[in-house]
């Protein structure tokens, strides 16, 4: 018995013995950090992160489509805005050429008109000499009808004016030109309203003074005296929603009063000295051409029983170059032109007051006035008072009389 313990107890202290090692060695074995990799952490991410990524993409496309209508419209403003800076160029130097125009033809003319009076003396003094008198009379009557028809080319066209209306075109466009540029500056977001705006006031300047003389020059004897108008036409009017942008109902009435005091006083005075240069332009025009032409005729009759012929043409040479150097030396036409520019002015001045819609802040409006009117801005509300003073004293003075 005590030896079969023995060997129980052996057989159990080597059962325990090798399965210690059992233990010891498959412990390595287990798995512990090839469970982890397995995991589709990279399947996770991708799974999460396309929903947002397609979120996040869908935003920048719009963005970039208002971006890019803004940036065409700019680039429209910016085309009109470099047609606006060739256009300056383009009247500058025309209206430099008209003005040399004026002073070659002035003086081309009347160099012609006085040669022409000299050879018609001779020719009378020598009336016994036929071969020379001939030769003589026929000079001065080619160069009396040169100066005749040199004299009706210019009254038709009137350089001097021209020059001013393309001085005037330059000035208009340099405004324009500026205006232009401080609102690319001023705005960010540029519509198509704007470019349709800024088209129509170029389109509207090359028609109130053309660069062309035929077909589209500008009638320079009109029936009567119109003011210029190079705005375009304010056809829609939107309705009142209130004052704002510096505009206040004090302001508002004190430019209508001073519209209203301009309209009534410096523009039918404009209106009076244009008539008056209009006639005298259409009287000097029409005179010059005519008496070097009633010259030239004379001239052919030179030579013959009497001397009156030689009189008649000299006298009628020489009133014509007094009166070529009154009409385009004293540039006549270009006073016409600038009393119809000032009285465009005013014209653009009533406008813009009775217009409902106000872009321009009113301060800086009021300033703008002022200036161009020749005033301080104390001065222009004293007119303002003054004239509606008037007014009143004028209606209550009506009530007593009826």
């Amino acid at each position: 018995m005590a030896s079969l313990q023995v060997s129980r107890l052996v057989l159990s202290s080597s059962s325990s013995s090798c399965s210690r090692p059992k233990a010891a060695v498959s412990i390595p074995k287990l798995p512990t950090f090839n469970v982890v990799p397995k995991i589709p952490v990279k399947k996770q991410t991708l799974s999460v992160n396309e929903p947002s990524f397609e979120f996040v993409e869908s935003l920048p496309l719009s963005l970039k489509q208002r971006r890019g209508s803004d940036a065409i419209q700019r680039a429209r403003l910016t085309a009109v805005l470099e047609e606006v800076m060739d256009r300056i160029e383009m009247h500058k130097n025309i209206g430099d050429q008209r003005n040399n125009w004026n002073s070659l033809l002035l003086n081309s003319v009347n160099m012609i008109t006085l040669t022409a009076v000299l050879m018609a003396g001779m020719a009378s003094v020598n009336a016994h000499g036929v071969d020379s008198v001939t030769a003589v009379k026929i000079a001065s009557t080619v160069l009396l009808t040169s100066a005749t028809g040199f004299a009706a080319l210019m009254s038709k066209i009137q350089p001097s004016q021209l020059t001013e209306e393309q001085r005037n075109a330059t000035r208009l466009f340099k405004r324009l030109r500026v205006e232009i540029e401080m609102f690319l500056r001023e705005n960010e977001k540029i519509t198509e309203e704007d470019v349709k705006e800024a088209i129509k006031r170029v389109l509207s300047l090359d028609k109130a003074y053309p660069l062309p003389l035929i077909g589209t020059m500008l009638e320079k004897f009109p029936e009567e005296f119109k003011p210029a108008s190079w705005w375009p036409e304010n056809k829609r009017k939107s309705p009142k929603t209130g004052l704002a942008n510096g505009w206040s109902q004090e302001l508002e009435a004190e430019m209508r009063e001073v519209a209203h005091v301009v309209k009534n006083r410096d523009a039918e005075e404009y209106e009076r000295l244009g008539n008056v240069a209009l006639k005298l332009n259409r009287f000097l025009a029409i005179s010059g051409p005519v008496l070097t032409g009633v010259s030239a005729v004379s001239s052919v009759f030179i030579g013959q029983d009497s001397g009156l012929a030689g009189i008649v043409a000299m006298t009628c040479a020489s009133l014509a170059a007094v009166v070529n150097t009154l009409e385009h030396g004293g540039q006549v036409g270009m006073v016409f032109e600038m009393y119809r520019n000032s009285a465009g002015f005013f014209s653009l001045l009533e406008e813009t007051m009775n217009s409902t819609e106000k872009k321009e802040n009113g301060q800086v409006y009021e300033t703008r006035v002022a200036v161009k009117l020749g005033r301080s801005l104390s001065e222009l509300r004293d007119l303002s008072k003054r004239s509606n003073l008037s007014q009143v004293k004028a209606n209550e003075f009506a009530s007593k009389l009826f």
